[in-house]
């Protein structure tokens, strides 16, 4: 047996019985386990992780090295993953699963050229995100320099509450949605700087909300400071944000206050603007 053709049992994928039915109704919330687990393999591989041994996938995906074997080569048999003997990986291909997404998103074709003119304006990265659940998820990006040790592209997630995208998302969200990530979803603590006590988090989120904008400093990664803004639907609901990330202590407060900060707000409001245009 070797690590990418594994033979052994997985339970978990037994022929469904009278007593187990298959995964295949229509019923009101129905969950189809196969299809969840199929989706735990493909997530198993991210920026840090881009091949993967076939026990490093049943790991991360937290499944059977059977189940994983069979996941990993319905995928390479649909051109979504390429095996080179040893190890798997993710083929270009698998940008189709967000592509219809993306498409029916206008936002990120509508704040591109807008990030553009920022980035160029103040010679920093720009990016925006939306919020999915506790991460935030970037949707646009414009790089100047490479500052984080992960690189940043769209579809990179990172925890909301570390980001200053992810505060300005979370600030503007509904206190449903705040309480599900400040109580169920652990607080890590990424850097000695990042805020991990929900109280003080509550705090700044509320600040966040009454300024207008966010402010990060090494929080998510030592040495990068970021500065976010919240974009708004035309019904005023706020559905992205968008950021400039810098290295730390790279501008004074006085630039920071009379130059970035207002050339970020004027920035969304022009993407605003544009959304609201039909």
């Amino acid at each position: 047996m070797t690590d990418a053709d594994p033979t052994d049992a997985d339970p978990t994928d037994a022929a469904p019985t009278d007593a187990a039915p298959a995964d295949d109704g229509d019923g009101a919330g129905e969950v189809v386990q196969a299809f969840v687990r199929g989706l735990a393999v493909i997530r198993a591989f991210d920026a840090e992780n881009p091949e993967l041994t076939l026990s490093d996938v049943a790991r991360r995906a937290g499944v059977t090295r059977a189940a994983a074997g069979r996941f990993l080569r319905t995928l390479q048999t649909l051109g979504y993953v390429r095996n080179d003997g040893r190890s798997f990986a993710l083929t270009p291909r698998v940008l189709e699963l967000g592509y219809s997404y993306l498409s029916a998103l206008s936002l990120p074709e509508v704040a591109q050229p807008h990030l553009e003119a920022l980035s160029r304006s103040v010679g920093e990265s720009a990016s925006a995100a939306v919020l999915d659940g506790a991460e935030v998820v970037y949707v646009a990006r414009v790089p100047v320099r490479r500052i984080m040790s992960v690189g940043i592209t769209v579809g990179t997630r990172f925890p909301a509450a570390a980001t200053s995208m992810g505060r300005v998302l979370l600030a503007a969200a509904s206190a449903p949605v705040r309480d599900e990530v400040l109580e169920r979803v652990p607080l890590t603590a990424l850097t000695p700087r990042t805020l991990t006590d929900p109280e003080a988090l509550r705090h700044e989120l509320d600040r966040v909300r009454a300024q207008g904008w966010a402010r990060v400093d090494g929080e998510l990664e030592p040495g990068l400071q970021s500065l976010a803004a919240p974009v708004r639907s035309r019904g005023g609901e706020v559905v992205a944000a968008i950021n400039l990330s810098m290295t730390s202590g790279r501008y004074s407060e006085a630039e920071v206050a009379e130059r970035l900060i207002p050339a970020l707000l004027a920035a969304a409001r022009a993407i605003e603007a544009d959304l609201r245009t039909p």
